[in-house]
């Protein structure tokens, strides 16, 4: 069988990359680059990328067109950069001009109440979940064509490739920054939850794959769980992105509901921050309560970090209970009672996740960043002499010492204009909390957030990481939306939404009372 189909189609797709690529480099795009506001963004990317792809698919595009194949492994392959192809342009395009035209519109509403986000952002309208979208227009409007097909499934690779590397981004030194209770909490919680949502799905005759994959994006951390177990528990699309939708969904309304009841309580930062850490479903979510609870310091934001980022160090655990629950289910639908359920765990458990976890380990040695680093990023203030504060620059900030109330932000600031730079952690956070109070101009502000910037660093191993991990999954995304059809999403039902309901609702009162009872001020 000859898989590749002799169409202009790949040629077309690499001259558009191209064509992009020249315009940005040329500056003929600067407009609309400044309308969208992502010249530090993305340019680099529009410079690069669309070259260095689109060469390879005029390459492939000729030799698909004009030159017939024969079965075979060279065949099998080349199919496959078609759809390949297809699917990164409109990645491209969904992150470098759809999802910018949103955040520009979402801006011009003025950010919502008191949580310092604009309504895009706290409704989650990314590049990720609108990759998703477009691939979900296109399948269900226009169709997949039948030239790019085949390469539709190489968006799960991208996605396990990008599972593997988001274990760049933590480090075992997290955990140095939590109590024994904390913990325990997320502990407690994140495998409750799994368990919940799998015992849910059985009384309620959902499939073993869609409560699997429900349970790891309503246990642990929303998106990358769900892609992550997707793969263990053989979830379909649709059930992917019924999962996803789900913890979108219950994460919104959290994120409006926890502060206001926070605040009717009298609850102080480290227990909110705890509380949001643990009841929210997905990260942008958790940052926009905490800042919502807290607008004007950190301090409430960092303990919701911290407790988000412990349930990702779950994943590797929850997948493997997954795998287990799994291959049990299977053994008990079969009728079959002589499977050895350690070899089948053993042999079907997922090579991407066991890179999540080597990952893991490496960045926790320190190989790609300081073995202390929080998402990449370590503080560190032996800074060159060009990024010291100038004279006028610290002048500003002189006459402005006077607004600054509170003696641990009037202390940090002294230091920061005696010695020019940040000279601690705690300063750093304590001059955050300054900047998001509002209390000094806007002149101000900005001099502050550049010193946090000089003193805050990024791995360059790490940078790299990240942006191939975004690709991995705007690539990945846009791709998975192309498998979800409407039919078989009706076909799928709403228990997922039912179950997402009340797992989510349980998990969100029975962490508040655990919080009020136990954890104070001070871990």
């Amino acid at each position: 069988m000859v898989y590749t189909r002799q169409s202009p189609a790949l040629l077309v797709i690499g001259v558009v990359m191209l064509i992009i690529w020249w315009l940005a480099s040329s500056g003929m795009l600067s407009p609309v680059i400044q309308h969208l506001n992502t010249e530090k963004k993305y340019l680099s990317e529009m410079t690069s990328l669309p070259l260095y792809f689109g060469v390879i698919a005029v390459a492939c595009g000729l030799l698909t067109w004009l030159v017939k194949q024969k079965p075979g492994h060279f065949d099998y392959y080349l199919a496959t950069v078609a759809g390949g192809m297809f699917i990164l342009l409109i990645a491209m395009v969904v992150r470098w001009f759809i999802a910018p035209e949103i955040a520009v519109i979402g801006a011009s509403f003025g950010k919502v109440a008191n949580t310092g986000k604009y309504i895009h952002q706290l409704l989650g309208l990314n590049y990720v979940v609108l990759g998703i979208v477009t691939g979900i227009i296109i399948v269900n409007v226009f169709k997949i064509p039948q030239w790019a097909q085949h390469g539709i499934r190489l968006a799960r690779l991208g996605l396990k490739t990008g599972v593997i590397l988001l274990g760049t981004l933590y480090s075992l030194a997290e955990l140095q920054q939590l109590g024994k209770l904390s913990v325990l909490l997320i502990a407690v919680f994140v495998l409750g939850s799994v368990g919940v949502v799998l015992w849910l799905s059985k009384r309620r005759n959902v499939s073993h794959s869609m409560g699997g994959v429900l349970s790891a994006g309503i246990g642990v951390c929303g998106v990358s769980a769900t892609v992550a177990a997707a793969p263990v528990v053989k979830a379909k699309s649709v059930e992917i992105a019924y999962t996803i939708g789900t913890i979108l969904l219950w994460g919104v309304g959290c994120m409006f509901v926890f502060p206001i009841i926070g605040n009717l309580l009298g609850m102080g930062h480290v227990q909110f921050g705890a509380w949001a850490g643990t009841g929210i479903l997905n990260s942008a979510q958790v940052a926009g309560a905490a800042l919502a609870f807290q607008p004007d310091g950190i301090e409430t934001l960092k303990v919701a970090e911290i407790f988000n980022i412990t349930r990702v160090l779950f994943l590797p655990i929850i997948v493997l209970w997954l795998a287990l629950w799994y291959v049990r289910q299977d053994q008990v639908t079969q009728g079959v009672n002589d499977i050895n359920v350690s070899r089948v765990v053993i042999e079907k458990f997922p090579l991407f996740v066991l890179g999540f976890i080597f990952m893991f380990a490496l960045s926790s040695t320190g190989i790609f960043a300081p073995a202390n680093h929080y998402k990449g990023k370590y503080f560190d203030n032996d800074i060159a002499q060009e990024k010291l504060l100038n004279d006028s620059q610290l002048s500003l900030l002189f006459s402005q010492v006077h607004q600054v109330k509170r003696t641990d932000r009037q202390a940090a600031l002294g230091r920061l204009i005696q010695h020019r730079k940040v000279m601690s952690i705690e300063d750093d956070n304590t001059i955050r909390g300054l900047v998001n109070a509002g209390v000094l101009s806007k002149e101000a502000n900005s001099i502050l957030k550049t010193a946090h910037k000089n003193v805050r660093h990024t791995a360059k191993k790490i940078k790299k990481f990240r942006q191939w991990i975004t690709w991995l999954f705007a690539f990945g995304l846009v791709g998975l939306g192309m498998q979800i059809t409407v039919s078989a999403m009706k076909q799928a039902g709403g228990q997922p939404a039912v179950i997402g309901g009340i797992v989510g609702l349980l998990k969100a009162v029975l962490s508040l009372v655990v919080v009020l009872m136990f954890v104070k001020e001070t871990i």
